[in-house]
């Protein structure tokens, strides 16, 4: 559906300009430059030729067909021109063109202009405001950039056009190359998941990169990517994730997460490489483009110096790497032909004498053990070190094997002469230890993810009417928020065990209920409006007689009356005493992109200073809700510590799926949680003692 824009017959650019400090000359320029092979077009009312190439005064004047119209005029006739393009027939249109939705409410109502005029004529469209489309395989060069970058393996989208150009700028310097390169602008139709797609099955695209800001159906690009990355490393760089105007929520789910944490738990779950910065994505980017993927975590380290292998040796395990351990025949092998003062032993020292032919045999040796998966290979520039000799061997050795090898010549005057030579050969390099380890660890992690089964989430029988019937009455009575005393009945339909409770609208009905349930008993406030009862003192354990009971109703009452004047107050939820567990949060707050982001960690008041908690989007599979549980910093005190029995893993296990399918059934459900969720020892379940939410 794409590929007019990355493989079109004809471009036709309207705006096209004779004045070299135009955009519209610069557009028509690379075209013709780049070597696009096509019908070019220059449309301009006031020109007969431009570059030697026949001017038309529309585009509804061009004689032929044309596949791609690239459009760059001043913002207000951009519509009117639009309209030509369909009735043109025109498939893809770029609009370069500023001023639409980042230039305000006006501009935003001129955009949803151009989407309409897009949608009547079943035109695909890039931007506006954006840079424009990039093919080095056509060659096809839509862009206003300086120039066109070399060929090569990475296909590149992003949605800041200014970024783009420093990007391409790096490639003109021979640091990368490209396949296709789009800059998206504002994304009025064409986004990063109809690129996912279109790139899927390039064949000329080995990594995709992407740099976001935003997106806007967070739920359909985890679907694409999810399917994309099964078949070529999507790795993509989130700007904007800081809490910094984050919106106001009143769960402790909904403190907690934010922009950050969904981004991150949605890549994670589509199989997406996050690079925390631009150096990182093409730091990967590189690795993935021209290396194989390795075949495990065991790396080998060949270096001419002690203190950078040992920066290595400490940079992998960093990165959850391995140190592989050489077979006892390797080392004897290594030996027979090192120096005696040499270490045979991974890190290989060969020495800072050592010649390219050393180096060959070393690495070759270590390419031989079945227990290497990688190799680093360090060259400082010493006195007597063959830089470019031995970065011809690295190359020609990463040629003949299908373990990946990445260079680490450190340095810069004396050592660039042989980072040239291993670009020739594909072989990444990285000026210090810490990024070729981050490099191979993303490329484990997505071996390690494109091997995983992907399962379906759970299902289980639950009775969704019973929750219908809480939610239509907070509904009916202007309520946003259910509080502990009715959330019990979602909890129930939906499977959780919960503490035998009744809610008491006086002193005398609180003691009556204790004394049926049998002491010891809590009390809590039972009110819509106070979602955490602790900040008011709203509640009062291990109550063990009627006065105890009576004096805490009246105290709790007081209490939140005092602290929160206009709260509706019912009186007090009684509830059976339940301890001798682990307590745990549940929680959900709901993404903007992403939708239900569901929570895990330890439960209780400290939660939130604590912060050690993961999150999932929902809906996901049982193994999604192991992983959650392992991930926690805090997961050995569920595993039991001297001599204590575990908590019971399958109970919270359970707990979250329930909570995934519950806030996947009901939308309308837009903060969640369960705090505690009280986690007793292996085998003994789990029991609710607390669950608030809002509805939106």
């Amino acid at each position: 559906m794409l590929e007019a824009f990355f493989r079109p017959s004809s471009v036709a650019v309207i705006g096209a300009s004779r004045d070299p400090e135009k955009l519209g000359y610069a557009v028509l320029a690379n075209l013709k430059e780049g070597g696009f092979k096509g019908a070019l077009y220059p449309i301009n009312p006031k020109a007969d030729e431009i570059l030697g190439l026949k001017a038309y005064p529309s585009i509804l004047d061009v004689p032929g067909p044309v596949d791609l119209a690239v459009i760059v005029i001043p913002y207000p006739f951009v519509p009117a021109v639009l309209e030509q393009c369909g009735q043109k027939g025109v498939p893809a249109v770029v609009v370069i063109s500023a001023g639409f939705r980042e230039a305000g409410r006006e501009g935003l109502e001129r955009e949803q202009e151009l989407i309409e005029i897009a949608h009547r004529y079943n035109i695909r469209l890039v931007g506006p405001n954006c840079l424009g489309v990039i093919d080095t395989a056509t060659p096809l060069n839509a862009t206003f950039a300086a120039g066109m970058p070399p060929a090569g393996p990475m296909a590149f989208m992003s949605q800041s056009g200014a970024l783009g150009t420093a990007v391409l700028d790096l490639a003109l310097a021979g640091r990368i190359g490209f396949s296709r390169f789009v800059s998206l602008g504002n994304k009025a139709d064409v986004d990063e998941i109809d690129l996912l797609e279109a790139w899927e099955d390039d064949p000329d695209s080995r990594v995709i990169l992407i740099y976001v800001e935003g997106l806007k159906d967070g739920q359909r690009f985890m679907e694409v990517a999810r399917r994309v990355t099964r078949k070529k490393p999507v790795v993509a760089v989130k700007s904007g994730v800081t809490r910094a105007g984050s919106r106001a929520v009143s769960s402790h789910t909904g403190s907690l997460a934010g922009s950050e944490a969904a981004y991150q738990a949605a890549f994670r779950q589509a199989g997406v490489i996050r690079a925390q910065s631009m150096e990182r994505l093409f730091d990967y980017a590189r690795a993935f483009a021209y290396q194989p993927l390795p075949a495990g975590d065991r790396v080998a380290i060949v270096t001419n110096a002690g203190g950078p292998g040992i920066l290595a040796t400490d940079a992998l395990e960093h990165a959850g790497l391995r140190l592989a351990r050489l077979k006892p025949e390797t080392i004897e092998a290594l030996m027979a032909d090192l120096p005696s003062a040499a270490s045979a032993a991974n890190p290989v020292d060969v020495l800072g004498d050592a010649l390219a032919d050393r180096y060959e045999h070393a690495l070759r040796l270590v390419l031989a053990d079945p227990g290497v998966d990688a190799v680093i290979v360090i060259v400082t520039p010493q006195a007597m070190t063959q830089i470019e000799e031995t970065a011809h061997i690295v190359g020609r050795t990463a040629r003949e094997t299908d373990k990946p090898i990445l260079g680490c010549f450190m340095g810069e005057a004396r050592i660039n002469a042989g980072v040239e030579v291993l670009r020739q050969y594909g072989v990444p390099n990285y000026p210090f230890p810490e990024r070729a380890a981050e490099a191979l660890a993303a490329m484990v992690a997505y071996r390690e993810e494109r091997e995983r089964p992907i399962y379906p989430p759970e299902r289980y029988e639950v009775d969704r009417d019973a929750v219908r019937k809480v939610l239509d009455k907070a509904r009916s009575e202007g309520r946003v928020s259910i509080g502990d005393a009715e959330a019990r009945a979602i909890l129930e339909a939906y499977g959780f065990p919960v503490p035998p409770s009744r809610l008491a609208a006086t002193p005398e009905e609180a003691i009556e209920a204790a004394e049926e349930m049998g002491y010891p008993v809590v009390l809590k406030v039972a009110s819509p409006d106070i979602l955490h009862k602790t900040d008011v003192g709203g509640v009062k354990l291990n109550l063990r007689s009627a006065e105890d009971v009576r004096d805490a109703f009246d105290l709790i009452v007081y209490r939140a009356t005092r602290y929160v004047p206009d709260a509706r107050i019912w009186g007090c939820l009684v509830q059976k005493m339940v301890s001798g567990g682990r307590e745990v949060l549940i929680g959900m707050s709901r993404d903007p992109q992403f939708g239900p982001l569901v929570a895990f960690g330890l439960g209780g008041i400290y939660v939130e200073a604590l912060k050690d908690v993961v999150f999932r989007v929902a809906p996901f599979s049982r193994q999604e809700a192991e992983e959650m549980i392992r991930e926690i910093r805090a997961y050995p005190l569920l595993e039991g510590v001297r001599g204590e029995p575990p908590a019971d893993h399958e109970a919270m296990v359970d707990a979250l799926c329930r909570i995934s399918q519950l806030v996947t059934d009901f939308p309308e459900i837009v903060e969640l949680d369960i705090n505690p969720l009280m986690v007793f020892d292996e085998g003994r379940g789990a029991m609710a003692l607390d669950m608030r939410l809002v509805l939106g």
